[in-house]
């Protein structure tokens, strides 16, 4: 087996730092969520209001049976919540985290 270079510390803190197990799992579950191109506009969409599927579907031109199919991933995942008032439902960010996340990767690409 091959010597390391680096140092003993520095072994420790890369074994500590990257993520195993459930841990990585549930990261990328939450990565796979931006994987998408309807589904991140979704998750745009939402992180400035909450909406119904017909507002969704009208706003971004998407057919309203994708914006479901889309929202139930993305509620399965627990991503966004929903909210029903009468025979509308409203859907919203569950964390304001995600939209953090989501301007995160706008920034690092120099927007």
């Amino acid at each position: 087996m091959e010597q390391l270079l680096l140092d003993r510390r520095l072994q420790t803190m890369v074994e500590e730092y990257v993520p195993s197990g459930d841990t990585l799992y549930q990261l990328v579950d939450l990565f796979s969520l931006f994987s998408d191109y309807t589904r991140l506009r979704i998750i745009s969409a939402l992180s400035i209001t909450e909406m119904c599927v017909n507002d969704i579907s009208k706003l971004l031109n998407i057919n309203q049976t994708t914006v479901s199919h889309q929202l139930k991933l993305l509620k399965t995942s627990g991503a966004v919540k929903s909210l029903r008032q009468g025979k509308v439902i409203f859907y919203s960010i569950r964390n304001e985290m995600l939209s953090d996340i989501l301007l995160k990767g706008v920034e690092f690409l120099g927007y």
